[in-house]
């Protein structure tokens, strides 16, 4: 047995003394260190290809940059329709806002606002994304598939998330593009006789590629839901994942993706049985941070 190493504070720490504290102690932060050790591990592997799957509210939430941040080290991005829609509306101008979770919610109906927990967003921004899509259409006549599209869209606005993975060429793939509000801009655009010849399948097989010729594969959870389970999937097909961490909020015994434990993936062939793996139950707007400021500390001091 290892004694507890009891924390400390000192001015001017950095985060990446502080999070190396909390994996010496005990309950949740122990985790956070241990996360931590195996992303950084898995960054400085020159084999290892990382796919990052985000979902949740992480946007609206402000982790839009942490996000940027980490898509400089992972190579696939796999997210949801709500992140990108969102990141999409800070790219063309739009901000969210801090609000609060006990606001009367029929109040902010009349007010024309939206509430996401304890952040706000303004109903006026689908015109703004409806105005973006009748400009460009056209735009998208030629994209083959979900990646292609979404590529698009980060040449046009050249900024954000959407606008690093077109400028890196990282490979992007919203499978459930459909359920988010740039879904419904595409729909509205459909039901107005306009075309577009979008693969929902053609995403499949490259990232099943990306996987099966990989000599290593990490992966990055962030929740869970779609982005989790399209990563799983491709996997699935390969030698399994070689490293990977999860944050979730979520718990295992519901049988639901977004709560199993990332070793309930070698019973699918998903991930190595001597893989090096780690879960944390705690937000992720917590504990990405405090991943990322180690890493980048760490990254720094080599």
């Amino acid at each position: 047995m290892e004694p507890i190493k009891h924390i400390g504070i000192r001015e001017g720490m950095k985060v990446s003394k502080l999070v190396e504290g909390m994996r010496d102690i005990g309950f949740g932060a122990s985790k956070i260190g241990k996360i931590s050790e195996i992303v950084l591990e898995m960054f400085k592997d020159k084999e290892c290809k990382v796919f990052l799957g985000v979902a949740g509210a992480m946007v609206p939430a402000g982790m839009r940059n942490i996000l940027m941040d980490l898509l400089g080290e992972v190579d696939v991005f796999v997210t949801t329709g709500a992140n990108l829609t969102h990141d999409l509306i800070e790219s063309l101008g739009e901000k969210h806002y801090k609000g609060s979770e006990k606001q009367d919610d029929s109040e902010l109906n009349k007010m024309g606002i939206d509430r996401i927990y304890n952040v706000f967003m303004k109903k006026e921004v689908y015109h703004h994304l409806e105005s973006f899509f009748e400009k460009n259409w056209e735009e998208f006549e030629n994209c083959n598939n979900i990646k292609e599209f979404l590529w698009k869209i980060g040449e046009l606005t050249g900024k954000g998330i959407l606008g690093k993975c077109w400028e890196k060429k990282i490979p992007v793939f919203c499978p459930a593009i459909a359920d988010s509000g740039i879904g419904l801009m595409v729909w509205g655009r459909l039901a107005e006789g306009k075309k577009i010849k979008i693969d929902a399948f053609d995403d499949m097989k490259e990232i099943i590629d990306l996987a099966w010729t990989a000599e290593k594969r990490g992966i990055i959870y962030v929740g869970g839901g779609v982005p989790k389970n399209f990563i799983q999937q491709a996997l699935q097909f390969s030698k399994g994942a070689d490293y990977g961490i999860q944050i979730t909020t979520d718990h295992p015994e519901s049988g639901g993706s977004s709560g199993a434990l990332l070793k309930e993936g070698i019973s699918w062939g998903k991930m190595k049985k001597q893989g090096k793996y780690a879960n944390v139950i705690c937000d992720a707007t917590i504990a990405l941070p405090l991943v990322l400021g180690y890493i980048k500390d760490k990254i720094k001091e080599d």
